[in-house]
This record gives C-alpha cells, structure tokens and sequence, in this order.
C-alpha cells in the first residue's frame, strides 16, 4: 500500500479557490489510481473526482464538475485537487485514495465508489463561509 498524506485544506469564502494536495510514499504510486473524496458532520463520505494511475482519465462528481479539477504529476508523488468558485456546500473533511487495481477499471461506477480503494489519507479540513 502507498501511504497518503493531505494538506493544503483551509477557511475560504464562498467563490474563491484553493487547492489541495495529496503526498505519497511507499508502493509505486504512479500503478495506483486515485481519488478524491470528502464527509461532512452527518452524512456519508462520498466520492468528488478520481484520476486514473497514467493520468490520460479523470472522473467526477455532478456536484463539482466544472469547478473542481483533479491532476497528478506522477514524478512527484503527488495528486491535487483544484477547487474553484468554492460553495458553503462544500465544507467537508477531504480525503486522499489510492486504488492498486484501478488500472484495471474505468469508469464513474468504480471510481466513484470507496470501496474499492485500498489506501486512505487522514483528511484535510475545507471549510467554505457564506
């Protein structure tokens, strides 16, 4: 398993930006497929964007299209997330995913789903105020 670690979470107001990122070690994190997914107090974790381990697809949530982008650079280890036009909404813990046999996979039906990911970040606060 790869080990994952989030940063880049924060306080912002509706409308602005930021951006996360998402450390890796351990495993070859270039085999790996990743996702992005986030809980709010309350209510189940649920899926926001995944990228597959070569990068050539991305997937996402309706919730987000448009004004979220995930990317990785596979050099660095690192998988982002690029949230934009943020909403009061979106206030969520947000969690890193690796999933070993993604490259297998394709599709929101896999991606979207935390069951098939093997490997799990601690979380990162994003916090949107109206």
């Amino acid at each position: 398993q790869v080990q994952l670690v989030e940063s880049g979470g924060g306080l912002v107001q509706a409308g602005g930006s930021l951006r996360l990122s998402c450390a890796a070690s351990g495993r070859s994190f270039s085999s790996y497929a990743m996702g992005w997914f986030r809980q709010a107090p309350g209510k189940e974790r649920e899926f926001v964007a995944a990228i597959s381990w070569s990068g050539g697809s991305t997937y996402s949530a309706d919730s987000v299209k448009g004004r979220f982008t995930i990317s990785r650079d596979n050099a660095k280890n690192t998988v982002y997330l690029q949230m934009n036009s943020l909403k009061p909404e979106d206030t969520a813990v947000y969690y890193c995913a690796g999933w070993w046999r993604g490259r297998y996979y394709s599709g929101t039906n896999y991606y979207g789903d935390p069951d098939e990911y093997d490997s799990w970040g601690q979380g990162t606060q994003v916090t949107v105020s109206s």
